[in-house]
């Protein structure tokens, strides 16, 4: 096998180890970001079901006047 042969192998296979670290990179970033949508999302619940409590209490209060 020639030379130019082991070449071509070298750079495909560096090509490759720099295209995989790139979608490995943008996953994780990809990641975190979903980590704080989620964070949103259950912190958003909880403040709709205190909402919702507070309402229940000021028709409660409202009944009782």
């Amino acid at each position: 096998m020639s030379t130019e042969f082991w070449i071509q192998m070298i750079v495909y296979a560096v090509s490759l180890g720099s295209f995989g670290g790139v979608v490995l990179t943008r996953l994780t970033y990809l990641e975190k970001k979903m980590d704080k949508h989620n964070c949103l999302v259950e912190r958003m619940v909880t403040v709709e079901q205190s909402t919702k409590s507070a309402h229940h209490r000021i028709d409660e209060l409202r009944e009782e006047k």
